[in-house]
């Protein structure tokens, strides 16, 4: 299938003008829309009509790209989009990458030549084949920012934060971090907000980087005994899947949590009540991130509506935590 990258390619130009000379030619000069109309032609492009309904308002089907649709936080955005797509009028198709950075944009692509837009979830692609994309139809981001598209994201690092500020009050010095994929944008700003409290808003805090790591339950588990073997007293995780699966680990070895180990999640999936203890975790609104997508690729807001949203975030204790070595001592 002949895209508009390829015709881009070929007649010299960006995505994003070649865009402009087959959707809105009128704002494109005569000689490059000309060039671009020929190359078109010849490389027998085909227009992507539904993302062009989109613009006058048609109602149709719209992408949605996750990592992973077996991710219980990732089927929660895919329930808010769907519900509110179906309010709308439209459907969802879904497409998931299986975590696979490297073939999220050709597959996003797909998605997008046959929808009026795409919502992407978490994508770990380049901001400049975001932008190859945004030039085949609109997009919106959830869980990522990147330049002026539009994006919906939540107050990771108030999280953080919130977590830092509970462990130490318990006393914990030495906190391991267990994080997400190196091309996450979300586990940056972790990274970044971590670095930030420990430096300069909690005293006599040490940060202990327990490597990057899949947001799967197996990665807790691998994770694990190098948490045990840090020294730390606290573990914060990037997911709740990855905190079960330390929780999970620890307990194997004889380690208590929170006795010996205290662990904080994030997310707050369905399994942190169930988990033994019941698992401390940053709550993350994920089905109302998924409406808010929806409302942006569609355009239902306000005309002066913002573009992007950050959705607050909230920390639940629960029985995961407990007093570290200086709370006991105090």
């Amino acid at each position: 299938m002949v895209t508009l990258r390829d015709v881009a390619r070929a007649a010299g130009v960006s995505p994003a003008t070649a865009s402009r000379a087959l959707g809105n030619p009128d704002v494109v000069a005569v000689s490059t829309r000309e060039r671009v109309l020929r190359t078109a032609r010849e490389l027998g492009y085909r227009a992507n009509q539904a993302a062009r309904a989109l613009a006058t308002g048609n109602s149709g089907m719209i992408g949605l790209v996750l990592p992973d649709i077996e991710s219980p936080f990732f089927a929660s955005i895919a329930k808010g989009v769907d519900a509110r797509a179906r309010e709308l009028g439209s459907a969802v198709l879904i497409a998931d990458t299986e975590e696979d950075a490297a073939l999220e944009f050709e597959i996003a692509a797909r998605v997008q030549e046959r929808v009026e837009g795409v919502i992407l979830c978490s994508p770990r692609m380049s901001r400049a084949h975001l932008e190859e994309l945004a030039a085949l139809g609109p997009v919106v981001l959830v869980n990522r920012e990147a330049g002026g598209l539009p994006s919906v994201s939540f107050d990771t690092p108030a999280g953080v934060r919130e977590a830092l500020v509970l462990l130490h009050g318990l006393g914990h010095r030495s906190v391991g971090y267990v994080g997400g994929p190196r091309s996450a944008w979300s586990d940056a700003e972790r990274r970044s907000t971590l670095d930030a409290v420990a430096g300069l808003e909690v005293d006599g805090l040490d940060i202990v980087d327990l490597g990057h790591h899949r947001p799967v339950f197996s990665s807790g588990v691998a994770a694990a005994d190098a948490a045990a073997a840090s020294g730390a007293t606290a573990v914060l995780c990037y997911n709740d899947l990855v905190a079960l699966g330390v929780i999970r680990r620890l307990q194997s070895r004889g380690i208590r949590v929170p006795e010996d180990i205290s662990v904080v999640g994030f997310d707050d999936i369905p399994f942190a009540t169930l988990a033994a203890p019941p698992l401390t975790t940053v709550a993350v609104p994920w089905a109302p991130a998924g409406r808010a997508a929806v409302d942006l690729l569609l355009g239902t807001g306000r005309p002066q509506a913002p573009q992007h949203f950050r959705l607050a975030v909230d920390l639940v204790v629960r029985d995961s935590t407990g007093a570290g070595p200086a709370g006991n001592a105090e």
